[in-house]
């Protein structure tokens, strides 16, 4: 996937070492354009990207909420209310409802489905990132990249762009999704709407986008060295489930903390993402771009 064509005859001399304001902030939009262009007519995508979504932000909480609220046994409802007394103080302190139904339904919506945040904007976007780069060269394409102006660092932000948006914003508008089936269902039973909670809005804002960008940053490097998509998707899948663990391990923490945790933690986060970033930046280069240098 490029968007920018290749000149008449021979490349574009560019630095190897260029600071950061001196990249064009036009020629990585237009590397990350394009990509998401044929992402959007690719049928093959988008359809997988929007199951994925609707299962997990529409119909894992939809059944697990209405079963709670509407339909389910009383008894079942008592023990697993029960079973919160497991949760920590600052949790249970937070929990809300009069009913075993209402705190039963909070901590799900709240506290215990988490993972939906997590696991869908990593799976997306690794998908993708893990053949964005080596994809170039077994399409033959990479050679335009490769003689094009645009330096590698801005290459590497346009792929990481395309790699980050898709499944960040599936996850947001899956978020919307999620709040509204939230606040139908739990609403109710705790006097009111009152979803997203103080500590979903960090998740989503400040906690997600540093872990997907680290996550990204070595599923890119390992694009541009590994000689096929296969062999990107196999070691993406490798990098991405013990991340997904991380990652939810972490946020889960950071609702069930206090308020200042998970602001806490997305500081942290972003620190570490930038320096993946800034590691990973290193692997891009003309030469792996072209086939030549591509081994691990």
């Amino acid at each position: 996937m490029t968007a920018i064509a290749a000149p008449p005859s021979k490349a574009v001399a560019t630095p190897t070492r260029t600071r950061w304001r001196d990249l064009d902030r036009r020629r990585i939009w237009i590397v990350a354009r394009s990509d998401l262009r044929q992402l959007l007519e690719d049928k093959g995508f988008w359809m997988p990207m929007v199951f994925l979504g609707g299962i997990f932000f529409l119909l894992i909480p939809t059944v697990l909420l209405l079963s709670i609220t509407r339909i389910g046994d009383v008894e079942v409802v008592s023990q697993m209310s029960q079973t919160l007394k497991v949760l920590p103080q600052s949790a249970q302190a937070q929990i809300q409802g009069t009913s075993d139904q209402g705190r039963t339904a909070y901590a799900l919506a709240v506290f215990l489905l988490a993972p939906v945040a997590i696991v869908v904007p990593l799976t997306i976007s690794t998908a993708i990132g893990a053949s964005t780069i080596v994809g170039e060269r077994e399409r033959g394409t990479g050679e335009f990249l490769a003689h094009s102006p645009a330096h590698e660092r801005e290459i590497y932000l346009g792929k990481l762009i395309a790699s980050l948006l898709p499944g960040y914003a599936t996850t947001l508008l899956g978020f919307g999704v999620y709040s509204l089936v939230v606040n139908l269902f739990v609403g109710p039973e705790v006097g009111g709407w009152f979803f997203p909670t103080q500590q979903w809005w960090v998740l989503m804002l400040w906690v997600v986008p540093p872990f997907l960008a680290l996550t990204l940053s070595i599923v890119l490097r390992l694009s541009a060295r590994v000689k096929s998509t296969a062999a990107a998707q196999q070691a993406a899948g490798l990098v991405t489930l013990p991340m997904i663990g991380i990652a939810y391990s972490q946020s889960t923490g950071a609702l069930f903390g206090a308020q200042n945790a998970g602001l806490i933690l997305g500081a942290f986060a972003w620190v570490v993402a930038a320096v993946g970033l800034a590691r990973g930046m290193r692997a891009v280069s003309r030469s792996r771009l072209l086939g030549v240098n591509d081994g691990v």
